[in-house]
């Protein structure tokens, strides 16, 4: 049991640390000073990166791929009708009756957009279908989970079941960090998620590998200044005298990664103070940045600069990046269960600008062949009425697209049937998705194992397609 005196010299000292930081931050850097070997320090990659980091744009709660990305003529010829008998075997979902519900038609415009003709919806997508030259969009992907949560978790981890670590943690594990003074792996929302902390969570590995939660707002990172009083010098001399307990405690507790990941959480707090209230300072940005990222607008300020700081953070060696939208319950994406238009066209309003800012700025800058931009979800949504207004989840069939990073813009990968039913040509799973960004980060998913439970465990588990990395670079 822990000295009383102790863990109350713990408590009172935390505060010095940005301890309200370290709650969240469980995440990441550095064993550094403190620890011989520093698990987050850069590792060689398994074959020539195409990408040095991610940011993942994840919308959270369910997409309708027949009213975004993968448009379907025959909805709108057949508005109204019930599926042919065909079609409608062995779908099920939630809330409606394949064989019964009518089919119902989009209510936009979804037209041809840039020199590859790829057609997308515009006047929910005005900024990014302008950019559609630089995606490519991929629309055969499908699942096997109806229900956000789980779809999420499967989206993050390859299995719809908690414990399993993230996309994020995986990367982190591979490839360490280029920054020792910023976390490896950061993640924002907007509120909280259905699935908690699980698409960011380090499962069975080490928690050193978490994601880092920065929060909404001008101030992502909280208690960053030093309390009045409390020197540099203070500060650094307290953490080695914890630091050194610290390791005293740990050397009785061999691999315990919670505790090590706490050792790591003082030290890159430490750093921070230095260095994040730079990196998270988006006031030295000039307006026309600002402009382009939809900032200081009503709609789209809150993921604009969400947006912008992840190129920040790119730019500063951030590995892993994941952005969500959506994740205030009863005001997102999954409205559209009783009100496709009007949460269909809430959220493209808020995400649609920032993310075609975020593509040119870092395009502008240089940083877009070295950096993966990722846009997904955990589902689509039915071709088929849920009511007279909505669309329930639909899992068999979804659109993600892909920029930068090596990936050849301009094309479309895959497709669904005619009604946006069922993936066919070119079917992409999670692990097929998830391999595919490790490769473009270097990383071969075959090879990135962690030895837990009696085997050596991987993000694609037994499955991912290899070759799908190298249709996108094609």
């Amino acid at each position: 049991m822990m000295d009383p005196r102790r863990r109350d010299l713990l408590f009172r000292l935390g505060a010095g640390f940005g301890s309200a930081a370290l709650s969240t931050m469980l995440p990441e850097h550095l064993l550094a000073a403190t620890t011989a070997n520093n698990p987050l320090a850069p590792k060689r990659p398994h074959f020539p990166v195409k990408a040095k980091s991610v940011i993942y744009l994840f919308m959270h709660g369910g997409v309708s791929h027949v009213d975004t990305w993968d448009p379907k003529p025959e909805l709108n010829k057949r508005s109204g009708q019930t599926l042919p008998e065909s079609f409608a075997k062995g779908l099920k979902t939630s809330r409606i009756d394949f064989s019964k519900a009518l089919i119902r038609g989009t209510p936009w415009k979804i037209t041809p957009y840039g020199q590859s003709g790829i057609p997308v919806n515009g006047e929910l997508l005005p900024h990014t279908a302008q950019l559609v030259d630089k995606l490519a969009v991929v629309r055969s992907c499908y699942g096997d989970a109806f229900d956000h949560a789980p779809a999420i978790n499967l989206r993050a981890t390859g299995s719809q079941f908690p414990g399993r670590p993230s996309l994020g943690s995986w990367t982190v594990y591979g490839l360490g960090s280029e920054n020792q003074n910023l976390p490896a792996f950061v993640v924002m929302s907007d509120g909280a998620m259905k699935s908690g902390n699980l698409p960011y969570n380090a499962g069975y590995l080490p928690t050193v590998y978490q994601g880092t939660v920065f929060r909404k707002g001008a101030s992502p990172v909280l208690h960053l200044d030093s309390p009045a009083g409390v020197t540099t010098e203070t500060q650094r001399g307290t953490l080695d005298f914890i630091g050194e307990m610290d390791r005293q405690h740990l050397a009785m507790r061999e691999g315990d990664s919670t505790l090590e990941a706490r050792i790591a959480a003082y030290e890159l707090a430490f750093r921070m103070q230095a260095n994040a209230p730079e990196a998270v300072d988006l006031s030295k940005e000039s307006e026309a940045t600002k402009k382009l990222y939809g900032i200081d607008e009503p709609f789209t300020d809150d993921f604009g600069r969400k947006c912008l700081l992840a190129r920040r953070l790119v730019e500063r060696g951030v590995r892993f990046i994941q952005l969500f939208s959506g994740t205030n319950l009863g005001d997102d994406w999954d409205d559209a269960h009783n009100d496709l238009v009007g949460a269909l066209g809430k959220m493209c309003k808020r995400t649609d600008k920032p993310i075609a800012g975020l593509l040119r700025d870092l395009e502008s800058r240089g940083l877009l062949d070295e950096t993966l931009v990722v846009w997904g979800s955990e589902f689509g949504r039915t071709p088929l009425a849920e009511g007279k207004n909505g669309r329930d989840h639909h899992p068999y069939a979804f659109s993600n697209w892909f920029a930068g990073g090596g990936v050849k813009g301009g094309r479309v990968i895959g497709s669904s049937d005619d009604f946006g039913l069922r993936a066919q040509d070119d079917k992409v799973d999670c692990h097929d998705v998830n391999g595919t960004i490790l490769g473009l980060l270097g990383m071969d998913h075959l090879k990135l194992t962690y030895f837990y439970q009696g085997r050596d465990q991987r993000l694609t588990d037994v499955h991912g397609e290899h070759e799908f990395a190298a249709r996108l670079l094609s």
